[in-house]
């Protein structure tokens, strides 16, 4: 299955891809895409329906996160052997984590804003779990029970922010539209192995991020695994998994920051692509 939330900022409706592409609504199913709904046992509700008695959505309607009211969202640094040198530092023994504010989660092709003050804008395309169940302090072999699907995401960073202000990594990680998810929340059952999937990013068409999850140094049964061993895991909640290398900051002889005008577009096999333009600040 394939899972979306469509239309205005904060009045998005489920819904639900077709075989044709198209989006069939599913409030007559579910209220929404979120914890409350996976929790319910929603995932199972919406694989019975029947999607020809679901209406089609017209138009191109605008796409907000796939997955809504996010209490936790969790991220992973430097989990690419591949990134971790060109950033020059060493791969971590233990997974490091961070956290993204919930309130910068938006909608996969929103604008980002640069926030004020910044000088340092980056991106990160990373593999997104959805986790479906309460969990803690897991068995390392029951920890993709607690999967309930997967998604894309862009890390949008701002490096000065999180490296030049009392290295406090979530300072560089939460700013509005900072947390761009979806297109769609895609059922675990749909991706056969997370840790083999191509992943890319451009900027204004120009390549920038190529990789593949199985550079990854702690895979998502780990990441998940881990996580329970230090807070509770609730349905809906997210883990960004790291990001491949490519990132501005680790551009040589310099770095190449984004700026107002510029085009993010980028992708992971089976989840579907995001872009976003970066305009000003706005108040």
């Amino acid at each position: 299955m394939k899972l979306v939330r469509y239309g205005a900022p904060g009045r998005e409706k489920p819904g639900i891809i077709d075989a044709d592409g198209k989006i069939r609504d599913l409030s007559r199913v579910v209220k929404d895409i979120d914890g409350a709904m996976i929790a319910a046992g929603g995932l199972a509700k919406i694989k019975k329906a029947n999607l020809k008695r679901l209406k089609v959505v017209a138009g191109k309607p605008r796409l907000g996160a796939c997955v809504g009211q996010v209490r936790n969202y969790i991220a992973i640094g430097l989990n690419y052997s591949d990134h971790a040198a060109e950033s020059g530092v060493a791969v971590p023994k233990e997974p490091m984590i961070f956290n993204k504010m919930p309130s910068c989660i938006c909608g996969p092709n929103d604008n980002t804003m640069i926030p004020k003050d910044s000088s340092k804008l980056d991106y990160e395309v990373e593999l997104a779990v959805v986790i479906g169940k309460r969990a803690r302090y897991l068995a390392k072999d029951k920890a993709m029970s607690v999967v309930a699907g997967y998604c894309l995401a862009n890390d949008v960073s701002e490096r000065a922010f999180q490296m030049e202000r009392g290295q406090t990594i979530a300072k560089g990680k939460g700013c509005e539209t900072f947390g761009p998810l979806g297109p769609w929340f895609v059922s675990k059952d749909e991706i056969k192995d997370p840790q083999n999937l191509a992943m890319w990013l451009n900027v204004n068409g120009q390549k920038r991020q190529r990789g593949n999850t199985r550079t990854m140094v702690f895979d998502v049964a780990h990441l998940v695994w881990y996580c329970s061993q230090l807070f509770v895991l609730e349905p809906g909640d997210v883990i960004a998994t790291g990001t491949p290398p490519g990132v501005a900051f680790g551009m040589k002889p310099a770095p190449v920051y984004l700026k107002a005008g510029d085009v993010v577009e980028m992708g992971i096999e089976g989840l579907g692509t995001q872009t976003q333009k970066v305009v000003p600040f706005k108040a």
